[in-house]
């Protein structure tokens, strides 16, 4: 089982994951050309994907989910609420799915995860193949025991680390964006990354991403500052994943030195 990215951040995310012939998009929040663009720097043609997953609603993960869906007649999967939100229409095939709910894709168990946002009903996932367990766990914006549960004994994860607290107070956002950002269903900021990794069952990683990095109000230096004691802790590979380029291709069964994106 491996995984890579199209792009995180605030300007679009895009996650694929692979287990044998089976391929999945989690979100799409690019145009339908920028997405060819990008799978092509992965080996990919869009027909080559079998299902889209989606985690809530909001454009910089979803707005090129229907587009990428019609054009090469891919089935999307999304929660009653991201749905009911009216941002994804059109869509080729639309399959709703229950917030904490499983199914499979191919050769991909996927557990929908309930995670505390300001969407409809949005969802996190994590995803299973044989021994290997891929957990996607971004747009959050507290920790939840429901979450340290289900994202425990993963041997992969994407984990959000938005925002440097410090930086965003201070930084030019209007106040009421400060405090969405920074509230309890907003995005996790650098110490709650910490505590999270802090406080989650990590025997069995061996990949582990910092995403959803903001180029405003967050930086690399500091994302790696307030991780630095956990990640010391860990014997996981880290990677650090950026808006331009994601990362590249992470395979679940093997551990290198540590990288970043360049």
């Amino acid at each position: 089982m491996r995984f890579a990215s199209l792009g995180s951040g605030s300007k679009g995310n895009a996650t694929v994951v692979q287990a044998n012939d089976t391929l999945l998009l989690v979100d799409c929040g690019f145009p339908a050309k920028e997405t060819e663009r990008r799978l092509g720097r992965l080996g990919i043609h869009p027909e080559h994907i079998d299902a889209i997953l989606v985690t809530h609603e909001h454009g910089d993960h979803a707005s090129g989910v229907a587009v990428v869906s019609r054009q090469w007649q891919l089935p999307v999967f999304l929660s009653h609420g991201t749905a009911a939100s009216g941002r994804i229409t059109d869509a080729y095939s639309l399959i709703c799915i229950d917030a904490d709910s499983q199914f499979q894709v191919g050769d991909i168990q996927c557990e929908a995860v309930a995670v505390p946002h300001d969407a409809r009903e949005p969802v996190q996932y994590c995803l299973s193949h044989a021994e290997e367990r891929l957990g996607i766990l971004t747009d959050l914006g507290s920790i939840t025991p429901h979450v340290v549960a289900a994202f425990g004994n993963c041997t992969g994860l994407l984990l959000e680390c938005n925002h440097d607290l410090d930086m965003l107070l201070q930084g030019p956002y209007p106040a009421a964006l400060k405090k969405r950002v920074a509230g309890d269903f907003g995005h996790l900021n650098n110490q709650q990354a910490a505590q999270l990794l802090a406080t989650t069952n990590t025997e069995r990683l061996r990949q582990l991403v910092i995403g959803h990095i903001s180029e405003q109000n967050n930086s690399l230096a500091r994302a790696q500052q307030s991780l630095g004691q956990v990640l010391s802790s860990l014997t996981a590979n880290v990677v650090f994943a950026c808006q331009s380029e994601g990362f590249s291709w992470l395979e679940l069964s093997t551990r290198v030195k540590h990288a970043h994106c360049a």
